[in-house]
C-alpha cells in the first residue's frame, strides 16, 4: 500500500495550488512521447513551448526566454549608436583644450594685473617675468593650433605638451588613465581599477607581465610548455580573487576580454574604429604599446576569436561613453553566450548548462523563475518513477503504464456506453464468477449448493414438518461463469506509409490501449505486438512507445508478419488466438529463406505467399481481423481475400476512430454463452 505524506501550511498568498503534478504531466506528454519516440523529445518540445499550469497561467517555455534575450539585444543596438563612443572622446578633448586655453589665458590676466598693481619703481622686474609668461603662452597656443585633426594624433602631441593649466592637465591624465584601463582589461580587470595612478615602477612591473605573458603564448604556440606556475606566482594577484587555474582558462578569460575590446571596434564604422585605435595607441608609451600590440597578435593566432569578435549593428542615436560601451560589450556577450546556452538546452533537453543567476541578471528574475519550472518538469517524472534516473530518461515500466491509460481513455471516451459489455465468457460451469443464476445438480458439477432453494426444493417434495429429507434431486447449485483467457497479436504496420499520412501515431496509441485494458481488466491474456515494415519483428511492450515507422526501407511485409504472428500464438495453447491487422496498404514484400523480396506495384508471388500463410493461420484457428486505414482498390480487393480464407472480419477505419473499432472488436469478439 502507498502512503502519502501532505503537508499543511498558513496560507500567505504565495502558494501555488494548481501546479502540475506529475501524473498531468505524463499524459501531457503521452502524444508527443508516441509521436518522437522517446521522452526526451517530448519533454525537449514542451520546454521550447512552454505550458499552462491549471489555473491557465502561461509557463515561459526556452523560445519565449530566446525571444526576450533578443528583444533586450535589440533594444541596445536600436538605442544606442557606438561612433558616439569616439565622439565622446573628441569632446573631453575639446573640454581639455577649451580649459587649457582658457587657464592660459586667465594666467595672463593674473599676470598683468599683477603688473599693473605693482609700484612704478618696481614694475621692471614683474614686466619681465610677465613677457616670458607671455612668450611661454603663446608657444603653446601655438603648438594648440598646430595640434592633428585626429584624436590619436591629438592625445600623442598633448602627451609633450607643457600644461599650463592645472585642471587642463588633470582631466588629460584621466583621459589617459582611461583609455590605458580600457587596454588594460584586454589582459586583466583588476589591473583596469589598478592602472589609475600607477607608477613609474608599477607600469614596468606591467610591462614585464605582458613580455611574460606574450613568452607563454609564444612557447605554445612553438610545441613547449608554458611556465604557467611561475607568470601566476609572480603575477596572480593581478587576476583578482579567482585567478585561472590553468593556463587554457587564462586563455579563454583573455580572450573573452579581449573580444569585448574587438566588438567594441567592429561595431564601429571604418574611420571611427581607426580613430579609436590611434587614441588607444597613442595613450601608451612606446614599450607597452609594443606588447600589447605583440599580445594581441599572438591572441589572434593561439585563440581566434571569430565567435567572440561579434559586429553588432548599432542604430540608434543615444551617445555612449568608452567606460559604457565596454560595459554594454560584457554584456551583449553574455547575451551571446546565454543565447548559446539556450539553443543547446533546446537542442539537448538538457537544463544543467543554463545559469539560473545569469538569467536573472540579464533577463530578469521571471527568466529564472521560468527556468525553475521547466527543470522542475525533468525532476518531477523521474521523482516519480515515470522515467530513469539517468540523462537518456528512458519510460520504465510504470510511465509506460500511464501512457496506456491515457490512450485508453482517450479512445473509450468516444464509445457509446451500452457498446461496451464486459470482457467475459459466460460459459455456466467451473473456474469462473457466481452468477445469480442456479440449476439441478448433475454428476461432475462443482458442490456450489444454493442452501434456501435446496431446502425450498426438499420442502416442495415432501411438504412441512421436521426434519426435512433431503434427497438428490433436491440439490440445486448456483451457475458459475467461466472467464475465457485470449492470445492476441497486433500486428501494426510500420511502413512507410503510415508515417507519411500521419496513421501510424493513431495506430501506435491504440496498441497502447489495448496493451493497458488487457493488462488492467484481463491480466492473464497474452499480448504480442509485431511491427513490419521490410520484416517484421517483436516489439516489446517496454519500447513499443518510443517505437517508430520505418522512414528509410519501403515494404509491407505481411507474410512474415503472420509467420511471426503465428509462431508466438502456437505457444498459448488452449485459448482463444486472434491477430488484429492494422495496416494501410496491401502486402508489397515477402520472405524468401531470410531474405525479403520487395516490389510495387505488388507482385503476384508476394500476394500467394501471404495469402498461403493466411491459410495456415486458419488451419491452426487463428481469426484474423483486419483494419483498414486506406479504402483503395488494390488493399480491399486483398484484404477480402484474405477474409475470405480466414473467415474474420475487416473493417475500413481512419485514423480518427481507428480506436473504437479496435477496442470493441477485441472486448466483443471474446464473448460467447454457452450454458453449463
Amino acid at each position: 500500500m502507498l502512503f502519502r505524506n501532505y503537508l499543511y501550511s498558513q496560507w500567505d498568498g504565495t502558494q501555488r495550488i494548481f501546479e502540475l503534478d506529475a501524473e498531468e504531466l505524463m499524459d501531457r506528454l503521452s502524444d508527443e512521447i508516441m509521436n518522437q519516440g522517446d521522452v526526451m523529445s517530448a519533454l525537449r518540445e514542451m520546454l521550447r513551448q512552454g505550458f499552462q499550469d491549471r489555473d491557465g497561467q502561461q509557463i515561459p517555455g526556452l523560445r519565449d526566454i530566446m525571444e526576450q534575450l533578443k528583444n533586450r539585444r535589440r533594444q541596445q543596438m536600436q538605442q544606442y549608436n557606438m561612433d558616439s563612443v569616439v565622439d565622446d572622446l573628441k569632446e573631453r578633448l575639446e573640454d581639455i583644450l577649451r580649459t587649457e586655453r582658457e587657464g592660459i589665458q586667465h594666467r595672463l590676466d593674473q599676470a598683468r594685473e599683477q603688473v599693473d598693481a605693482t609700484p612704478e619703481d618696481e614694475r621692471s622686474e614683474q614686466e619681465s617675468l610677465y613677457k616670458l609668461l607671455d612668450q611661454r603662452a603663446r608657444r603653446n597656443q601655438e603648438k594648440l593650433d598646430q595640434l592633428p585633426e585626429g584624436i590619436g594624433g591629438q592625445i600623442k602631441e598633448l602627451m609633450e605638451y607643457d600644461f599650463m593649466d592645472p585642471e587642463a592637465q588633470q582631466k588629460f591624465q584621466e583621459l589617459l588613465d582611461m583609455l590605458k584601463s580600457q587596454m588594460a582589461q584586454n589582459v586583466s580587470q583588476q589591473m583596469r581599477d589598478q592602472i589609475q595612478g600607477m607608477t613609474p615602477d608599477q607600469m614596468a612591473a606591467m610591462q614585464e607581465m605582458l613580455r611574460q605573458l606574450n613568452q607563454m603564448m609564444k612557447d605554445k604556440l612553438e610545441g613547449l610548455e608554458p611556465d604557467f606556475q611561475g607568470f601566476m606566482d609572480q603575477f596572480g594577484s593581478a587576476f583578482g580573487p579567482n585567478p585561472p587555474q590553468s593556463f587554457d582558462e587564462l586563455m579563454e578569460m583573455l580572450q573573452q576580454q579581449l573580444g569585448q575590446m574587438q566588438s567594441m571596434m567592429d561595431s564601429m564604422s571604418p574611420e571611427m574604429r581607426q580613430e579609436m585605435e590611434d587614441a588607444l595607441m597613442s595613450a601608451l608609451d612606446p614599450e607597452t604599446r609594443q606588447q600589447m600590440s605583440q599580445f594581441a597578435s599572438l591572441m589572434e593566432q593561439l585563440m581566434p576569436m571569430d565567435e567572440l569578435r561579434r559586429q553588432y549593428p548599432f542604430l540608434g542615436d543615444d551617445s555612449l561613453t568608452m567606460e559604457q560601451a565596454m560595459e554594454m560589450m560584457a554584456n551583449l556577450q553574455d547575451l551571446d553566450q546565454l543565447e548559446q546556452q539556450l539553443q543547446e538546452a533546446m537542442r539537448t533537453g538538457q537544463l544543467d548548462n543554463l545559469d539560473p543567476d545569469k538569467l536573472a541578471e540579464l533577463l530578469g528574475e521571471e527568466a529564472r523563475k521560468a527556468w525553475e519550472e521547466l527543470d522542475r518538469l525533468r525532476k518531477m517524472l523521474q521523482e516519480a518513477g515515470y522515467v530513469t534516473a539517468d540523462d537518456k530518461m528512458d519510460l520504465t515500466a510504470r510511465g509506460i503504464r500511464r501512457i496506456g491509460q491515457k490512450a485508453l481513455k482517450e479512445v473509450f471516451a468516444n464509445l457509446k456506453k451500452d457498446r461496451l459489455g464486459d470482457h467475459r465468457m459466460d460459459v455456466r460451469g467451473a473456474n469462473g464468477d457466481r452468477l445469480g443464476e442456479t440449476k439441478i445438480y448433475e454428476f461432475g458439477d462443482p458442490f456450489d449448493v444454493d442452501l434456501q432453494t435446496t431446502v425450498k426444493n426438499a420442502v416442495i417434495r415432501g411438504g412441512p414438518g421436521l426434519p426435512v429429507q433431503l434427497t438428490p434431486q433436491d440439490f440445486e447449485i448456483y451457475r458459475s461463469e467461466h472467464m475465457t483467457r485470449s492470445s492476441t497479436a497486433v500486428l501494426l504496420d510500420q511502413s512507410r506509409s503510415m508515417g507519411l499520412f500521419n496513421n501510424f501515431q493513431a495506430a501506435k496509441k491504440v496498441t497502447l490501449a489495448l496493451m493497458s485494458l488487457i493488462r488492467s481488466q484481463y491480466p492473464r491474456d497474452s499480448l504480442f505486438i509485431i511491427g513490419f515494415s521490410d520484416y517484421a519483428r517483436e516489439i516489446k511492450e517496454e519500447d513499443l512507445a518510443k517505437s517508430s515507422w520505418n522512414a528509410w526501407v519501403s515494404g509491407t511485409n505481411l507474410h512474415h508478419a503472420l509467420m511471426l504472428a503465428r509462431k508466438l500464438l502456437n505457444k498459448e495453447k488452449g485459448s482463444t488466438r486472434q491477430i488484429l491487422l492494422i495496416t494501410d496498404g496491401e502486402p508489397t514484400a515477402h520472405l524468401e529463406g531470410d531474405r525479403a523480396y520487395f516490389s510495387y506495384p505488388p507482385s503476384y508471388r508476394t500476394e500467394q505467399e501471404t495469402l498461403k500463410e493466411v491459410k495456415r493461420c486458419t488451419q491452426e484457428d487463428i481469426l484474423i481481423n483486419t483494419f483498414m486505414l486506406e479504402n483503395s482498390y488494390q488493399l480491399v480487393n486483398f484484404i477480402d481475400r484474405l477474409t475470405r480464407i480466414n473467415r474474420g472480419r475487416a473493417f475500413y477505419s481512419s485514423s480518427a476512430n481507428l480506436g473504437e473499432y479496435v477496442l470493441v472488436d477485441y472486448v466483443q469478439n471474446r464473448r460467447k454463452k454457452v450454458t453449463a
